[in-house]
C-alpha cells in the first residue's frame, strides 16, 4: 500500500490516469455498459480513493467530469474508432507523461502499450473470444490482440466477476495471482419506488397492469430464442399468463428473434420496447411482476443486480457470472432448458409468498453491488501497484 497521510495535499497525491475513451453520453445501447462503469468510477473514485488524484482521458466531446477529476479530451478528429485507437496508442502516452501520471488504468480492455507508467486494465468479459461471430473481423482481432497484450503489460488486471477472472486466466493465460475481482455496482436510482408513483408511471407509459420483463440487447448471447420457447410453454401452463415485455436495442442477428415470435404465434403477447433510456429503466423494473434473464454469457450481469435492487423477483441462468450476481436470491436454470425456465416462471408467479421472499432476498443480495464499494476496491488496487 502507498505510505501517505490520511488526506495529503493534492500535489502530494499520486496521479491516476483514467483511460475512459469509450465513455459515451449518447443515449443508446452502445453507450450503456462500459459508459456506466467509466462514469461511475469517475464519479466515486475521488471520494472513495482520496489519497490519490485523477485525470480522465475521454473521447466524448460532451462529457463533463466531476469537479475533482481533471480532464484531457481527445481531439475532434479522433471520433472514428480507428483514429481513436491511434490516438490512444501514440498521443495519449505523451499527454499522460506531460500530466505526470503515476499509474494508468485502462477502463475497457486496453492500455497504451508504449507508456512508461505502470498500468491496470479492466476486463469486462471475453465475448470476443467466446462469441466471435458477434464481432467484425477487424474488431475481433483488435480486441483479442490488444486485450491479451494489455493484460500482460499491466501490473494488475481487474475482472468484474470470478467467472471473468477464470476466463482471463484460462483464455489469456494470465496468472491468477495478478487478477483482482472487483464487482460492478448498481446506481442508487435502482431502488423500490412508491407503488402509487409506479402505477401512475406505468399507466402513462402504457405498460400492461402486470407483465414479465427481460432487458438486454437483442442478440444471440442474450438467449431470447430460449426465452421465447419457454414463454410459449409458460402460456400453455399458466392459468392467467402475463404478457412479456423485452427492452433492448437491436444488436446482431436479431431477425431470428422476431421470426421466432411469429413462428410461435406470440405477436399479441410479446412486446418489444426498443432501447430503454436510463431514467426510464428503474420505473420499468419496478412495474414488472417478474424479471427473466436467461443469458448464455455475461461478464457481470448488471440487469439482474438492477432488477433485484428494485425489488423484482428474478430468474436467470446458471451461465458464467450470473450465479455470482444472483446468489440464493434469484432462481437459476440452465440457459438451454426451455422447459425448466417455463416451469420456474409458473412456479414463481403462482406463489405470492415466494415472490415476497425473493424480493427481500434480492434487495439484500444487491447490496453487495454498490459503486462506492467498486470505487474503493479499485483505488485499493491502485495503491497496491504504487506501493509495489
Amino acid at each position: 500500500m502507498v505510505s501517505v497521510s490520511a488526506d495529503p495535499a493534492p500535489l502530494q497525491r499520486p496521479r491516476i490516469g483514467l483511460i475512459a475513451t469509450l465513455l459515451s453520453t449518447r443515449q443508446s445501447y452502445r453507450g450503456a455498459g462500459i459508459h456506466t462503469y467509466s462514469h461511475q468510477l469517475l464519479r466515486h473514485l475521488p471520494r472513495e480513493g482520496r489519497r490519490l488524484s485523477y485525470i480522465a482521458f475521454v473521447n466524448d466531446p460532451d462529457y463533463a467530469p466531476p469537479d475533482d477529476v481533471s480532464l484531457h479530451r481527445a481531439p475532434q478528429w479522433s471520433q472514428r474508432p480507428s483514429l481513436r485507437i491511434a490516438w490512444e496508442q501514440t498521443a495519449l502516452p505523451l499527454a499522460a507523461r506531460r500530466g505526470q501520471v503515476d499509474l494508468q488504468h485502462g477502463l475497457a480492455y486496453v492500455l497504451p502499450l508504449a507508456s512508461g507508467a505502470p498500468g491496470v486494465v479492466t476486463v469486462h468479459d471475453l465475448t470476443f473470444r467466446l462469441f466471435p461471430d458477434a464481432f467484425g473481423v477487424g474488431n475481433r482481432l483488435y480486441l483479442s490482440t490488444m486485450t491479451a497484450l494489455s493484460c500482460r503489460r499491466a501490473r494488475r488486471v481487474i475482472a468484474v466477476s470470478q467467472a471473468t477472472a477464470r476466463d482471463v486466466e484460462h483464455l489469456l493465460h494470465i496468472a491468477r495471482d495478478r487478477i483482482d475481482v472487483v464487482y460492478n455496482g448498481v446506481d442508487e436510482a435502482f431502488a423500490p419506488r412508491p407503488r402509487p408513483e409506479v402505477e401512475a408511471y406505468r399507466r402513462e407509459a402504457k405498460w400492461p397492469d402486470r407483465f414479465i420483463l427481460s432487458v438486454g440487447t437483442i442478440e444471440p448471447r442474450k438467449n431470447y430464442l430460449t426465452l421465447l420457447d419457454a414463454y410459449a410453454l409458460y402460456r400453455r401452463s399458466a392459468a392467467a399468463p402475463l404478457p412479456l415485455l423485452i427492452g433492448g436495442g437491436r444488436g446482431w442477428a436479431y431477425e431470428a428473434v422476431f421470426a421466432r415470435v411469429q413462428a410461435l404465434a406470440l405477436e399479441p403477447f410479446v412486446h418489444f420496447l426498443g432501447f430503454v433510456a436510463g431514467d426510464v429503466l428503474p420505473w420499468l423494473y419496478n412495474a414488472a411482476s417478474l424479471f427473466v434473464y436467461p443469458s448464455l454469457y455475461e461478464g457481470f450481469g448488471l440487469p439482474v443486480a438492477e432488477a433485484m435492487s428494485c425489488g423484482v423477483p428474478a430468474i436467470t441462468s446458471t451461465a458464467s457470472s450470473l450465479p455470482e450476481v444472483a446468489g440464493s436470491a434469484a432462481v437459476t436454470v440452465s440457459p438451454h432448458d426451455a422447459e425448466a425456465l417455463a416451469a420456474a416462471m409458473v412456479a414463481v408467479l403462482v406463489d405470492t409468498d415466494r415472490q415476497d421472499a425473493m424480493r427481500q432476498a434480492g434487495l439484500a443480495q444487491s447490496e453487495r453491488f454498490r459503486w462506492p464499494v467498486t470505487a474503493a476496491a479499485t483505488a485499493a488496487v491502485y495503491e497496491r501497484v504504487l506501493g509495489a
